[in-house]
């Protein structure tokens, strides 16, 4: 593809500055040469502004330095062309026949990859009811962006955190035991017997209720989480049970999404084996937290948080929930005890880890910091045989052949906005203990809300108030009012079945599910990573499932209209792809290499295809997923424009069919690349 043309435009370029110059290699102008597209493909297919760079400092206009880089280059293998533009650019024309017959047969190699492991944890819902949208759009960036990283070469461990001993856990098994008086074995019944994540769902939401009747309540939640902390109880294993019938439900949903995991990692596990304790050792040696002898926080061991990590980020609900136990368990704590902890508690007053504190020492877990590891078990075998791996603090549960877990060298938290201050003190902590370069490599993948449209909500049963002068409705998994992930996709799997069945009414009942099932997915995965992750989004079904424009089902029909081309001339004329590239190598590459604007447009298909590793490249760098799917649709739209321009089954003329065959061949493997990358497949028809 074209990453490796372009380092070896950059390389020569900055040799041929070198030694027209004296400037170092190393001097920032030639450290990261800029490479843009050219406006117009008459004007070549990469343009570089370095004479621009240099003007100043060899005082010499734009225009002359380029011209005597064009004569200091020389040849380059694969460039047919290098001139240098009037308004001092410099332009390179790649030699299309070669290029492409090299693109088509798996050529040019991917730059050197960035092999240190990476681990991407996404995902992490509370295992106490249904997934939601919200949950949907944390998914399917974290599943992308690993799909990304494994693309560029990066060993990539994907993992997903189960908080089963906080605060969400404890509230349903305290509404099982107070709110419905069921024992284990009772509770064991309902699972079996009903969706357990949509009951828990609503149990969730009358244990809410039942805490802001009564405030002395929360003493209730306050004695069930020590109970779920300390283990061997009966809360402890109701709560364990929850957790664990849940966290499968959400692995079901979550499978309908083209999403896979390679580690469960249980905070209870983290608890049991004491990783915090090891970590508050650290800790406490190094001086990052110290133990409050006076004020409100007396007998708290904090964290000093600087002034630029406090200004950030807002306190997370979980936490709030934290703070709430702790007043409730302490009736002397003031009201403003919440917001002068600012969440630099590590360890509370009666002893309790905070939410932060587990992360800490997960944290160091992932970078191979802590000193101590999880015994692994298999939590269940996967479609293909694949292991879906799990900790324990069992040894004895544990089984032999586990990977080589944690250890990374750089690790992305996929966690929302409102998640940031925590992921902050993350990054200093690691910081204060002096692994500097851990913490430069400590990323947190923020982003926006999922709100719905008032049309959707509508339609999806959304029976609560609204603002209407607002453009979106809000959702509340802890009231009980938002949208199950899995009803989401229910919805969409119905509308899509019903436009598939009517465009496609000889097909059979179960292929139409099989196609509806991948348009929903796409609609959802494309829908979730085309906005700027810093942009709420306002979901909407019907945008989401449109054929038309920007779309997960719209690039899919992209790639199944070229899969139509490629039957058609099977059955027409007996070519299949292969054949199609047998034939191009000895082709005339008039139609391809003339000054005309066919030849411009159809090499201008073949590049932009070209241009996928370019795009991942970016969208890795900057961390932003939109770039990816912006070049998907702008591909699909360049071959749906070519495609309606040009003919190819009717074509008469066989050397120009078969380049236009060709073209059209490498686009769709590449745009099917690119919806893979966003975990989006292609069904047969639509």
């Amino acid at each position: 593809m074209v990453l490796p043309i372009q380092q070896t435009v950059r390389a020569r370029m900055a040799d041929a500055v070198s030694r027209l110059y004296g400037i170092a290699g190393d001097d920032p102008v030639l450290a990261a040469i800029p490479v843009e597209l050219p406006p117009r493909r008459a004007l070549g297919d990469m343009a570089v502004p370095l004479a621009f760079n240099l003007a100043r400092r060899l005082r010499k206009a734009p225009r002359a330095i380029a011209r005597e880089i064009v004569e200091a280059l020389g040849a380059i293998d694969g460039v047919a062309r290098i001139e240098a533009a009037p308004n001092g650019y410099v332009n390179f024309f790649l030699d299309r026949a070669a290029f492409t017959l090299e693109w088509l047969r798996g050529g040019t190699a991917r730059p050197q990859p960035d092999t240190a492991k990476a681990i991407v944890e996404h995902t992490a819902i509370n295992p106490n009811k249904a997934a939601h949208i919200g949950h949907l759009r944390n998914a399917a960036l974290g599943d992308a962006f690993g799909r990304l990283l494994r693309f560029v070469g990066r060993d990539v461990e994907i993992q997903n955190y189960i908080d089963d001993t906080g605060v969400q856990v404890a509230d349903v098994a305290v509404g099982f035991r107070e709110l419905e008086h069921c024992t284990l074995d009772e509770v064991r019944t309902i699972a079996e017997s009903s969706r357990f994540d949509y009951y828990c769902w609503d149990l969730y939401a009358r244990v809410t209720e039942w805490y802001e009747e009564d405030a002395d309540r929360l003493r209730v939640r306050a004695a069930a989480l020590h109970d779920i902390e300390r283990g061997d109880n009966e809360t402890a294993r109701l709560a364990h049970f929850i957790a664990d019938r849940i966290v499968r439900c959400h692995l079901a949903t979550m499978r309908r999404m083209n999403i896979r995991y390679d580690l469960l990692t249980w905070e209870g596990d983290i608890l049991r084996l004491h990783f915090w304790t090891h970590a508050f050792e650290f800790l406490k040696k190094t001086g990052a937290v110290f133990l409050q002898t006076e004020g409100k926080l007396e007998g708290c061991w904090v964290m000093p948080i600087d002034e630029d990590e406090a200004a950030g980020g807002e306190e997370p609900a979980d936490v709030s929930a934290d703070l709430s136990a702790r007043a409730s368990a302490d009736p002397m704590a003031s009201a403003d005890a919440k917001a002068e902890q600012r969440e630099k508690v590590i360890v509370r007053s009666d002893g309790t880890v905070t939410y932060v504190g587990k992360d800490m020492a997960y944290q160091l877990w992932k970078f191979g910091l802590l000193g101590k590891d999880f015994h692994y078990r298999i939590f269940e075998q996967e479609a293909g045989g694949k292991a879906l791996w799990s900790t324990t603090s069992n040894e004895r549960d544990a089984d032999a052949g586990a990977p080589s877990f944690g250890r990374a060298a750089w690790v992305c938290n996929v966690i929302d906005t409102r998640q940031s201050y925590l992921q902050k003190l993350l990054k200093q902590a690691l910081a204060a203990l002096g692994f500097d370069a851990q913490a430069a490599h400590s990323i947190h993948y923020a982003y926006e809300m999922v709100a719905l449209s008032h049309a959707t909500a509508r339609e999806l049963g959304y029976a609560t108030s609204v603002d209407s002068d607002r453009p979106f409705v809000e959702v509340s998994g802890r009231r009980g009012l938002g949208v199950k992930a899995d009803d989401l996709l229910d919805r969409l799997t119905a509308k899509a079945a019903a436009e598939v069945s009517k465009r496609n009414p000889e097909m059979s009942e179960a292929d139409v599910r099989g196609v509806a099932e991948a348009i929903a997915t796409s609609a959802v995965r494309y829908f979730m990573v085309k906005f700027s992750r810093g942009k709420v989004i306002v979901f909407d079904i019907d945008e989401a499932l449109s054929f038309e424009g920007e779309s997960g089902p719209y690039l899919q029909y992209a790639v199944v209209r070229a899969n139509n081309i490629f039957n058609k001339l099977q059955e027409r004329l007996g070519i299949d792809e292969a054949g199609v590239i047998a034939a191009v190598a000895s082709a005339s590459t008039d139609v391809l290499t003339a000054d005309s604007d066919e030849a411009h447009e159809l090499w201008g298909l073949v590049l932009e295809a070209a241009r996928l590793d370019e795009i991942v490249e970016q969208a890795v760098r900057t961390r932003e997923l939109s770039v990816l799917a912006k070049y998907a649709f702008g591909l699909a739209q360049a071959f749906n424009g070519f495609y309606h321009k040009y003919q190819i089954l009717n074509e008469e003329r066989d050397d120009v069919r078969t380049w236009r065959a060709a073209a059209v061949a490498y686009y769709r493997a590449q745009l099917t690349r690119a919806l893979d990358l966003m975990g989006c497949t292609v069904p047969a028809k639509m």
